[in-house]
């Protein structure tokens, strides 16, 4: 107990100094975790909730207008809409409305919180590791009697449990490139039918994902210039191109699909601000970009896949489409012409 009043009285003290920090960041400075930070505040406007996530989230479209957050080191996603055609087969989960539309791997949420911070109210779920995996804010159209009804259904028993953080995972050791099946794996991507197949051949090949593209078939993936990501999206909201923006983090990826409008750059942030969608870009923590192209039954589908330096995908883009319709070929021209290459 002690420990954890100490936790909290640095956290207290390091807000009132840092009022503008996210509790990400302040996480980090205080060698601590969100979750960690979060349960401190447990009886002092915070919740701890139950595990019966799948549940909770079933009924979360009760809230009607809410603003759906997932986020990685360098990508924050932001999205309003009502949660609706909720499902799960097993721990994959799927949410699936004209606003909020998410991927849910229900196998990584290990805790939840009901979170009250001077009056905005929001649903947390985070990871082993204290990592944040999905948020839910109520905005000022949400059904704030229907919030307290599900915070009161869901609430834990036992609202001081030990929370229990587990290291991160080490990223596994990519093979060194001469034990590749390079001429297999580049045969296969030729002959891919669906993009959502690629993640399997990388697998089958036991492939990073960024040794992937290197080995891709020639004009498939290219590497390109980080200046140029900001001048793609900057001629799709000029020109009105509705597009696909997926973040992720270990248990949700976060799709936004319509048009980007407002766009603003504040310090390392490359900023989208619309009214229903908002993306804040680290650019300072791109290593690097690719143009990429895969195959599939309705035509080449084209995307920009963004990485930090241990190759993990921060944000990818796509043009608006659904299986069944080929990508738009103003995407297609927008990304072809402005991708400025690397080493071409």
């Amino acid at each position: 107990m002690e420990q954890t009043l100490t936790l909290r009285q640095r956290w207290e003290s390091f807000q009132v100094a840092n009022p503008k920090v996210r509790i990400r960041d302040a996480a980090k400075s205080l060698d601590s975790t969100e979750a960690e930070l979060i349960a401190t505040t447990v009886g002092a406007g915070t919740v701890r909730l139950n595990r019966q996530f799948t549940e909770l989230l079933k009924e979360v479209e009760s809230l009607g207008h809410v603003m759906a957050l997932t986020r990685n080191d360098h990508c924050v996603h932001e999205r309003q809409g009502v949660y609706t055609n909720i499902s799960f087969q097993g721990m994959m989960g799927l949410a699936v409305g004209p606003d909020i539309d998410l991927r849910l791997f229900m196998s990584q949420w290990k805790s939840g919180f009901a979170v009250d911070e001077n009056g905005r109210k929001s649903l947390q779920f985070f990871g082993a590791n204290g990592t944040a995996v999905h948020k839910i804010y109520l905005t000022e159209s949400s059904d704030v009697a229907a919030y307290e009804r599900l915070v009161k259904k869901y609430e834990a028993e036992e609202q001081n449990a030990a929370l229990l953080i587990e290291a991160a995972k080490v990223p596994a050791t990519e093979r060194p490139d001469a034990e590749l099946n390079a001429e297999g794996f580049q045969q296969e991507w030729l002959e891919l039918k669906d993009t959502h197949a690629f993640h399997g051949l990388l697998r089958k090949y036991e492939m990073s994902r960024i040794q992937g593209l290197r080995f891709a078939p020639g004009g498939y993936a290219d590497q390109i210039t980080v200046p140029s990501v900001k001048k793609i999206l900057e001629q799709v909201s000029a020109d009105g191109v509705e597009i696909m923006v997926f973040t992720a983090s270990a248990g949700c990826i976060q799709i936004h699909t319509g048009l980007i409008r407002k766009l603003l750059q504040t310090g390392p942030w490359f900023n989208v601000l619309d009214p229903e969608f908002n993306m804040h870009l680290r650019e300072d923590g791109i290593a690097t970009a690719w143009l990429v192209k895969k195959p599939t039954e309705d035509g080449l589908v084209t995307s920009i896949e963004v990485f930090d330096d241990a190759g993990n995908i921060i944000v990818q883009f796509f043009g608006k489409r659904k299986p069944g319709n080929p990508e738009l070929e103003t995407w297609r021209k927008i990304t072809n012409t402005l991708a400025d290459c690397v080493k071409c």
